[in-house]
């Protein structure tokens, strides 16, 4: 790998062409993966790669002049001090502040580029291009809120955050409120069961860990083997797999804590006030997200949680 400095001016002009065409293709996917979603914003990439696109050809063009016809090959990889990008298929799905941060990222160092190979180039010819394309990173910022106005409109952008909140929903929200209320509600009875019928708080606290533990990996499981995600937009199995293992346990262990504590009226008394906690939690989240009245959110989840506590208590007390 070579430093920069090591670079000659026929190498400078093979990397920035090199550059250039990379950040086009980079732009081409991301308007190719916010096609979908978020048109305004492909638009507005398509438009970038189409300027990256121009910027290489007048390289081209000079390299030629200058050097023939022959362009080594030299990227990005091959120079010390470039940051490196994961690929784009590894960073999938990309949402709109991803991807614009990472835009923004490309354009950073490709600016910094240009301001440092037109302090080594001496042909003046090299020296204007390079400084005219210098200025044009510079310029991507204004450019991008150039294309902003003319493609964003406020209906665009109020769609696509609409989008982005319906993603948020399906990928992440649903899968964890789905855990969250499996864990809070299902561990109560064998957890209250075991309270009443051992009065034994350390038992009791093995108990809730076992059942809380065991429902996550099984949520866990199940969420992640519903569905791939590919027809129904719910995102990656495996992420929402984990978040799904990790809020039913949560939910679990919230109100199994407290028989840490050696006495039982009082490892008792807060367990069921951090399950209240936790039903008005589970409520909040279903009213914020999913279109539901929080009276009646509350309603359904504090009568399905009462049951079980009750069943608990009743087999616990049998």
């Amino acid at each position: 790998m070579k430093s920069f400095s090591e670079l000659n001016q026929r190498e400078i002009l093979a990397l920035a062409i090199a550059l250039e065409e990379e950040d086009s293709r980079i732009y081409l996917e991301y308007a190719e993966a916010l096609r979908e979603h978020y048109p305004a914003s492909a638009k507005v990439f398509e438009e970038m790669a189409a300027e990256e696109n121009e910027h290489r050809r007048w390289l081209i063009d000079l390299f030629r002049q200058k050097f023939g016809e022959h362009i080594p090959l030299i990227r990005r990889g091959d120079v010390r001090g470039f940051i490196h990008h994961e690929p784009i298929w590894m960073v999938r799905p990309l949402g709109l502040d991803k991807v614009r941060a990472q835009a923004e990222a490309i354009e950073f160092e490709t600016r910094r580029f240009y301001e440092r190979a037109l302090e080594r180039a001496s042909d003046a010819e090299i020296r204007k291009l390079l400084g005219d394309l210098a200025l044009a990173e510079r310029a991507h910022v204004s450019l991008a809120q150039r294309l902003g106005a003319t493609h964003l409109t406020a209906d665009a952008r109020a769609q696509e955050a609409e989008s982005e909140r319906r993603a948020f929903v399906l990928q992440v929200v649903q899968p964890g409120l789905a855990g969250l209320m499996d864990g809070s509600v299902s561990t109560l009875a064998p957890l209250f069961a075991a309270a009443f019928a051992t009065h034994n708080t350390w038992e009791t606290f093995l108990v809730g860990m076992a059942a809380s533990i065991g429902a996550g990996i099984s949520m866990g499981f199940a969420e992640a083997l519903s569905d791939d995600g590919a027809l129904t937009g719910r995102g990656r199995p495996l992420v929402r797999g984990v978040i799904t293992g990790l809020m039913t346990t949560l939910g679990g262990v919230g109100h199994t804590l407290p028989y840490l504590f050696s006495d039982f009226n009082t490892a008792t008394t807060l367990a069921i006030a951090i399950v209240m906690v936790e039903l008005w939690a589970i409520a909040w989240i279903r009213a914020r997200y999913m279109d539901t009245r929080f009276l009646r959110a509350a309603f359904e989840v504090v009568v399905g949680g009462l049951i079980v506590f009750g069943a608990g208590v009743l087999i616990g007390s049998a």
